[in-house]
């Protein structure tokens, strides 16, 4: 099996829970429909197109790497003519998540992994205005399962968080994370039900199905992104 890790980070990442029009709220990790979404975005793919679907078949795991902090914005919107309403919105803030999408089929990763190098349309972490960081950082490998990527790969936060950790953790080196994962990934786990099958992005007709998803706590024992412990700082070095 081939499998793509996806770095995702932004300042403001949201996915979307069960909304109504004064509350949207989000889920603490990317949702698999929202990965599918950003996936069919880049392969340029229209919202009624039925291909979707079939990405719903793609092997999926989410390693929560730094889970950010919740923020409620809010909006003040005229309901009627002289009645307004105030609108909320949740986000997630400086959070970083590793995801990992498999597929029997070769040439469909590396074909979501050239779309997503250059999509067809703009990329958004779960709302139109979270953009991604700059480039996403991505890497195709063989394995069996994305959890067990997952479960060898390393830490992918910065390195002032890494240094903000250990300071708040003294002795610890790195984290224990949490990975989400399709059930049948980790068959020796307990699985829940969620709301997370693509059934149609269509605005006329958009919904969901389930999905069965566990979980599972893993430590982390080195890093991918080195960091820098000099202190040595020359302001005019960019000059």
């Amino acid at each position: 099996m081939k499998i793509l890790t996806i770095r995702l980070t932004s300042p403001l990442q949201s996915y979307g829970d069960e909304a109504t029009f004064e509350r949207r709220t989000t889920g603490d990790y990317p949702s698999k429909s929202s990965i599918i979404g950003m996936i069919a975005a880049a392969l340029g793919y229209s919202r009624e197109d039925p291909r979707i679907s079939q990405l719903n078949d793609l092997n999926f795991a989410v390693r929560i790497d730094q889970a950010g902090q919740m923020l409620t914005d809010f909006h003040t919107v005229e309901w009627k003519k002289n009645v307004r309403k105030i609108t909320y919105r949740d986000y997630i803030q400086d959070a970083v998540f590793v995801v990992a999408v498999g597929s029997n089929d070769d040439q469909q990763i590396t074909k979501i992994h050239n779309a997503l190098r250059h999509p067809h349309y703009q990329l958004f972490l779960g709302r139109r205005a979270n953009v991604p960081a700059g480039v996403l950082l991505m890497e195709e490998l063989d394995d069996k399962n994305p959890v067990t990527v997952l479960e060898n790969l390393g830490w992918q936060v910065s390195p002032w968080s890494q240094k903000v950790y250990r300071k708040q953790n003294p002795g610890k080196m790195f984290p224990k994370v949490d990975i989400y994962a399709d059930a049948n990934l980790l068959n020796d786990h307990h699985s829940v039900m969620v709301k997370d099958r693509v059934g149609s992005f269509d605005q006329r007709n958009r919904y969901f199905g389930y999905r069965a998803m566990s979980t599972e706590r893993v430590q982390l024992t080195y890093s991918c992104i080195a960091v820098d412990e000099s202190t040595e700082h020359d302001a005019l070095s960019a000059l």
